[in-house]
């Protein structure tokens, strides 16, 4: 299993990006998949997930601001992320539960 992450970087606040994830080496539309993050000093927490047919679910704080989804032909998961904030500076990591992860991608918010 292979999950590599991209999209990170730098952006002031209010401003946008979209992280992608790209899955190998299972059968990606089979499986649910989540993102999550880790700020500086803090523990790893659930972001968004996505089942296998599509629902969708969000951290309280995010909810509104971004959206989770997933591409089954191309084997991708993506999180677009709009109107972020400082608080969300953190690095992002895309999960296939219940254990493999991708490596992090990092996504800073400036104020």
């Amino acid at each position: 299993v292979q999950l590599q992450a991209s999209g990170g970087g730098l952006v002031q606040t209010g401003g946008s990006l979209r992280l992608s994830c790209k899955a190998s080496g299972f059968i990606f539309k089979f499986n649910a998949m989540a993102w999550y993050r880790q700020a500086p000093g803090k523990q790893r927490e659930l972001v968004a997930t996505i089942s296998s047919d599509g629902n969708t679910n969000y951290e309280d704080s995010v909810k509104g601001r971004f959206t989770i989804s997933r591409d089954n032909v191309r084997r991708m998961l993506y999180l677009q992320m709009n109107s972020l904030k400082p608080e969300d500076t953190a690095v992002y990591y895309c999960k296939r539960p219940p254990n493999n992860w991708g490596q992090g991608t990092q996504v800073t918010v400036s104020s």
